[in-house]
């Protein structure tokens, strides 16, 4: 627009980078030599998802794969845009290639097309009449058609380090032409915490930059320092990468289960604290707690199922902030449990042998016999009753040719007993 002026744009858009020399982050994909960067600067480009959090460049990439190749660049938002707007892009795309002019088409949360909008790319994107490149902070297995994401290369683009993060900050004050008009610094302090509280996220250090820039008046000499003091005020707080329905909400719960199972406790308690921080659903954690009890605790420790059902009992009672006290204990008390998967591995091995073979008779001594008539064709007969004989009797309780050993207890714990005991009786059980 002629006469905008371009500082009244906010400072994450003033430093958006247009070269790939300015770009921070995504080494893997970008730095000389590397996939993306040899496709970009040969000219060789297939469409592509950039799949990660946000504030990690997604659209800054695909802004300068444009104009690097010299391309017609066209922005659309799933969010507001639809199968009609999708069509017009397309007949742009297709004049464009009568002239040979490639038309890329950049699509923000492609993750949210449905059906009928993701199809309606599918001709344009195979014949090469458009190049798209799709951006989403959701796993695009999940999210994007098969057909669409087949046609596709899919990169993941990671969170910024803390070092480049600092890069970032260190541009935009060196470099933005008001950041240096007004003399901002940072101290040390302030430096710190504004990389840290960013979370990777450039947006998100830029913009809370320029906020804690306007929150302060200027020195004597007109300078402005900013104090991490400051910082907290821009920040308030952290903001937490956390989608209940998306990939990072399922990657905390794996990493506090993992914690969990491989008894640490202090790292089981700072992924239950990230949860908490994020607003997840206590009643969502007690159930993971429950179910690892059995899977991985079984019986080492069978207190530990105890502990599990009674933390999902009080905390749908208690409800959040004093669940987390409930959470934490139980966590902590499951975290430091002796383990076994025992269990697990039995019910798993005994399903896929009922899978294979077909259902059998059950065996006639075990049957019940509450009429006459099943009496006389020997229903329950032959049947020993343990109780009778000390509490254990030499039978089988397996359909004929179906014996098998399943459990196999571990020398952990409480099932070091449970296992000494099976042992005595495995030999009397085989006769």
């Amino acid at each position: 627009m002629s006469g905008f002026n371009t500082e009244y744009r906010p400072l994450a858009e003033r430093m958006r980078p247009t070269t790939l020399s300015e770009f921070v982050g995504q080494r893997h994909i970008l730095q000389p030599g590397k996939v993306l960067r040899n496709a970009i600067e040969s000219d060789q480009l297939a469409s592509m998802i950039l799949w990660g959090p946000p504030g990690v460049g997604k659209t800054t990439l695909a802004r300068i794969i444009a104009r690097v190749t010299r391309s017609d660049f066209h922005v659309m938002s799933a969010v507001t845009a639809g199968v009609k707007d999708i069509r017009k892009i397309i007949e742009v795309a297709e004049k464009n290639k009568v002239l040979q002019q490639r038309t890329v088409l950049f699509i923000d949360e492609i993750h949210r097309f449905n059906k009928a909008q993701q199809d309606a790319l599918l001709h344009s994107v195979e014949d090469g009449t458009l190049l798209l490149i799709g951006a989403t902070t959701e796993n695009p297995g999940f999210e994007v058609n098969q057909p669409l994401l087949s046609r596709c290369q899919v990169y993941k683009l990671y969170s910024l380090s803390e070092d480049e993060t600092g890069n970032v900050i260190d541009r935009a004050l060196n470099s933005d032409k008001k950041m240096r008009e007004e003399q901002i610094t940072l101290n040390s302090d302030a430096r710190t915490l504004l990389i840290s509280l960013s979370g990777g996220d450039a947006r998100t250090a830029l913009t809370a930059l320029e906020l804690a820039a306007q929150l302060i008046q200027p020195d004597s000499s007109g300078a402005k320092q900013i104090t991490a003091e400051t910082i907290h005020q821009a920040v308030q707080k952290r903001s937490v990468l956390y989608d209940k329905k998306g990939d990072y909400h399922y990657d905390v719960i794996s990493a506090f289960i993992k914690s969990v199972r491989g008894s640490d406790p202090d790292a089981a308690l700072y992924w239950l604290a990230h949860m908490v921080e994020a607003g997840e659903d206590p009643l969502f954690i007690a159930r993971r707690l429950v179910i690892l009890a059995s899977e991985d605790i079984g019986n080492a420790d069978p207190h530990a199922l105890m502990v599990a059902t009674s933390a999902f009992q009080a905390v749908n009672v208690i409800g959040m902030p004093e669940a987390r006290l409930i959470l934490a204990q139980a966590t902590t008390y499951l975290a430091s449990a002796q383990k076994s998967n025992a269990s697990y591995l039995a019910i798993n091995q005994a399903q896929q042998d009922v899978q294979k073979k077909p259902a059998p008779d059950v065996p006639l001594h075990l049957r019940n016999a509450p009429t006459r008539l099943m009496k006389q064709f020997g229903y329950g007969e032959a049947y020993q009753y343990p109780h009778d004989h000390g509490g254990f009797i030499e039978q089988s309780y397996f359909p004929e040719n179906r014996e098998r050993v399943y459990y196999r207890p571990t020398r952990n714990g409480i099932e070091a007993k449970i296992k000494e005991r099976l042992q005595n009786l495995w030999p009397r059980r085989k006769r």
